[in-house]
């Protein structure tokens, strides 16, 4: 472990690189990541607003997109963004948002969680599963089905999506018909160095991985906890009955080995739909990458269709 994996230091660093968001976003006049985001894939409409989702952690800001097809209840897909689980990234998903609502028909629920150091592991996946089961009881107050429920999330929001589905099969619901998790960490115990890409030089440096890590969960024994590692080999409890999973992979990620062994569990218990892995790319792929975000958005929204109208 280097100086970066040292809870104290991680938390410095990851406060310094939230400062650099913000002051990236100060200095666009507040709209610089925000208007990158809302340009891409101008095809799908952006027609939104915003609630407050009230949690044991915090209150939750989530932005809600709307599909225009005129469903009178339509189903909901509730989605978490990535950023290592230090980042507030909530803009960054605003084109995989407004595709999925087009696509799929369904109310997105884009979530605006806690983020560490200031709040640590288990305040973020307590928060997501709070957030998911606030929606169900409450989605008819606001033209929602709460029943029809899916919920993902990129990158540390897939994590979180996988840590909600967990949460929902050990508390007794909600009913999620589907959980989505694209180019997720699902082994925060197995060091950032020790995994491998299948490229030189993969987006995720070993730095990065210390820094997430040990800001998130900076006592290194709760890194095997089924909320923070469910790939981990340790991890073995039985997961039938847990929802059913869409897991998309990139092929260059140096995340992709634990999202593979995590979809044969989930395949070991009836729970996986499919696993994709999109060939050629590596993690944040679709942030990127017009071409591919167009490929891998109707892909999801497929699914997240298939799950709710069976329903």
């Amino acid at each position: 472990m280097s100086l970066l994996g040292r809870p104290a230091v991680a938390s410095i660093v990851a406060k310094a690189m939230q400062r650099l968001v913000m002051l990236a976003d100060r200095r666009s006049g507040g709209r610089g990541s925000a208007a990158a985001s809302h340009a891409r894939l101008p095809e799908f409409p952006r027609a939104t607003g915003e609630l407050t989702i009230p949690t044991s952690v915090a209150k939750a800001r989530v932005v809600v997109y709307r599909p225009a097809a005129e469903d009178p209840a339509p189903p909901v897909h509730v989605n978490f963004h990535g950023g290592g689980f230090i980042l507030p990234l909530t803009e960054s998903d605003d084109a995989f948002c407004r595709a999925v609502a087009a696509l799929a028909g369904v109310v997105v629920v884009n979530v605006d969680y806690v983020v560490a150091p200031q709040y640590p592991f288990p305040a973020p996946p307590r928060q997501a599963y709070e957030v998911v089961r606030w929606i169900a009881a409450h989605g008819a107050e606001h033209g929602w089905d709460g029943a029809r429920l899916t919920v993902g999330g990129q990158s540390a929001g897939g994590g979180l999506a996988a840590a909600v589905a967990r949460q929902a099969l050990e508390e007794g619901g909600p009913a999620i018909a589907l959980q989505v998790l694209h180019y997720a960490p699902l082994d925060l115990a197995t060091a950032a160095k020790d995994k491998r890409a299948a490229i030189a030089k993969p987006m995720l440096r070993p730095w990065m991985g210390e820094v997430f890590d040990s800001a998130y969960v900076p006592d290194a024994r709760e890194r095997t906890d089924r909320l923070v590692s469910p790939a981990h080999p340790e991890e073995t409890a039985d997961l039938k009955g847990i929802a059913p999973a869409l897991v998309v992979t990139a092929a260059h990620d140096r995340l992709r080995a634990e999202a593979v062994r995590y979809a044969e569990r989930l395949r070991q218990v009836g729970s996986l739909v499919e696993h994709h892995d999109m060939a050629g790319v590596d993690h944040g792929y679709d942030l990127d990458d017009e071409e591919k975000a167009r490929e891998v958005y109707p892909f999801v929204a497929h699914h997240v269709r298939q799950a709710t109208a069976a329903l």
